[in-house]
C-alpha cells in the first residue's frame, strides 16, 4: 500500500529523480531563473527551499549537507556567498512560480521558477505600487483631490518572458483569425 506517500514521483525512479532535482536546483541557484514544467517546478520547490534555509548558517557542516544534495561546488559557493545574504531576513518562500503557457509539442504546462529576491522588474513594480494612491468614486476625503503624478519607469523584460508571451499571442491571434474566417464563410 502507498498510503500517505504524497509527493510527486514524476514517473521516474528514485536515483533519476534525485539527479534531476540536483541538476535543476544547481541551475536555479546559478542562473536565478529556469524554465520547466509546472509539476517539476512544484517538486523542485520542496527540494530547494530547505537547502536555502540551511544556507543561512554558514558552517562547514551546513556546506557539506548542501553539497551532498546539490553535488556542484560552484552552486554551493554561489548559494552561500550570493544568495544567503540576500534572503537572510526572509522567513521562507524563496521561490516564485510564474506560469507561461503550454509547450507546442506535447501541450505540457510550462512555467518559470525563480528566486524571489532576484527579479528586479517585480521589485521595482512593487515599490511603484506602494506609492500609487487609490481614488474612489465617493465624494469623501480622497475623491476630489488629484492623484500625485507617477514618474515613468521603463520596465525591461527578459528575453525568455518576451518570447513566451509572443508565442502565446501568436497562437491566440491565429484562433481569432480562424473564427473570423469561419463566420465569413457561413454568411
Amino acid at each position: 500500500m502507498r498510503h500517505r506517500k504524497g509527493f510527486n514521483h514524476l514517473s521516474r525512479t528514485k536515483p533519476h529523480r534525485e539527479a534531476m532535482f540536483a541538476n535543476m536546483a544547481s541551475s536555479l541557484i546559478l542562473h536565478k531563473r529556469i524554465q520547466t514544467t509546472i509539476a517539476k517546478a512544484k517538486a523542485l520547490r520542496t527540494y530547494v527551499e530547505p537547502l536555502i534555509t540551511k544556507s543561512k548558517s554558514d558552517t562547514t557542516h551546513s556546506r557539506r549537507v548542501v553539497f551532498s544534495y546539490l553535488r556542484n561546488k560552484y552552486a554551493v559557493s554561489e548559494l552561500f556567498r550570493e544568495v544567503s545574504p540576500k534572503i537572510a531576513e526572509r522567513p521562507g518562500g524563496y521561490t516564485r512560480i510564474l506560469k507561461t503557457g503550454s509547450r507546442l509539442g506535447d501541450n505540457a504546462e510550462l512555467c518559470i521558477i525563480e528566486l524571489v529576491d532576484y527579479n528586479e522588474n517585480l521589485l521595482t513594480a512593487k515599490e511603484d505600487k506602494k506609492t500609487k494612491r487609490l481614488r474612489t468614486r465617493r465624494g469623501g476625503k480622497g475623491g476630489s483631490e488629484t492623484p500625485k503624478e507617477m514618474p515613468e519607469t521603463q520596465v525591461v523584460e527578459d528575453k525568455e518572458l518576451k518570447q513566451n508571451r509572443t508565442i502565446i499571442m501568436k497562437r491566440q491571434g491565429r484562433k481569432k483569425k480562424n473564427r473570423k474566417k469561419s463566420k465569413l464563410k457561413k454568411t
